[in-house]
């Protein structure tokens, strides 16, 4: 009897080894192994990233209306770009904060909100999701994926706080943002 439960805890600790070497990946200080950049195809997209100091890189989408917006057009007002989905749990969680945001700092602060349309069923879901949670932001409608991979919006959401400058002020914020994280990183806005 000792024998068996003794070969059952070898066999154990082999099998939790097999596991550990197999899902955990001991290469995790390497930037290398940090993410994997999906190009979608037919589309040539800098993927180097987008760090604090630089300039927010330009993009010009259409909105759920059919209007078009460009970030340039932005310029000297603070702007906070969420990229995110109808399908992601956080982002819904987050949608009523930034409409909170918008309807308290309109004339402060610009949304654009990011839509992963590339990732969405149809434009309808979209425009259900709008409709459900009455918000009122500008929706940019990304059908290519090439703006969210632009901005290395890996996980959903990701945000992004552009100063007056155009300039990218504040480290990028994965997961959602409850409204007194929005309104800190506004105030530290330029």
């Amino acid at each position: 009897m000792l024998k068996r439960i003794l070969g059952l805890a070898i066999i154990g600790v082999l099998l939790g080894i097999i596991v550990y070497n197999t899902w955990f990946d001991d290469t995790a200080g390497d930037p290398e192994g940090d993410g994997i950049f999906v190009q979608p195809d037919g589309v040539d997209i800098d993927t180097d990233g987008v760090e604090v100091g630089d300039m927010a890189p330009n993009f010009k989408l259409q909105t759920l209306n059919g209007e078009e917006a460009e970030l340039a057009d932005f310029r000297g007002q603070k702007v906070m770009i969420n990229f995110w989905a109808t399908w992601c749990p956080p982002c819904r969680a987050e949608m009523p904060h930034m409409q909170e945001i918008h309807e308290e700092y309109d004339d402060e602060v610009v949304i654009l909100a990011v839509n992963a349309t590339s990732q969405e069923t149809s434009h309808d879901t979209v425009q259900d999701f709008i409709d459900e949670l009455q918000l009122t932001f500008p929706i940019l409608m990304d059908e290519t994926g090439e703006v969210n991979v632009r901005y290395q919006a890996l996980s959903l959401p990701t945000t992004y706080f552009v100063n007056t400058e155009g300039e990218l002020q504040i480290p990028r914020h994965v997961g959602p943002l409850s409204y007194d994280d929005m309104v800190r990183k506004i105030e530290e806005l330029d």
